[in-house]
């Protein structure tokens, strides 16, 4: 499971459709719908807010807001708890975090992209919208 902490406009095709079917997948475990994954690291930022179905709803919806931009459909439907535009509070992300995580979706896009690799090359990070960039290292909930 990959929710990515980096714009979904950075993403390739292939990331913004896996990035949704996971945080779908995300979603389903903090609504306890699910038996697996529930101990998944990624899941530990979201669990610490004070509506964890808020926040991962107005991350699938900034999914798929980017999807509509590029002419996708996701089922905006399915996210259980929409924010109706006013975003939840925002999570800390660090700085080491965000990096780590431009540097693997870089080289994912050199493998399967390569457009999008060059356009990756000209730009840099930025968060998430939910998110907000803090100092420090990678998270202790990434494994490296």
């Amino acid at each position: 499971m990959r929710l990515w902490s980096l714009h979904p406009r950075h993403l390739d095709r292939m990331g913004l459709v896996a990035c949704w079917r996971e945080s779908l997948l995300a979603q389903a475990v903090l609504a306890n719908r699910t038996r697996g994954y529930r101990n998944h690291p990624q899941l530990e930022r979201f669990r610490a807010q004070p509506d964890p179905l808020a926040a991962i709803g107005g991350y699938l919806e900034q999914l798929a807001q980017e999807a509509q931009s590029r002419g996708y459909r996701f089922d905006s439907s399915r996210i259980l708890r929409p924010t109706g535009g006013s975003m939840p509070p925002l999570i800390t992300v660090t700085e080491g975090q965000l990096e780590h995580e431009w540097q693997h979706l870089g080289a994912k896009l050199q493998r399967r992209s390569p457009q999008d690799a060059e356009r990756w090359s000209q730009s840099s990070p930025t968060p998430h919208p939910l998110f907000r960039v803090v100092p420090g290292d990678i998270e202790s909930w990434e494994r490296v």
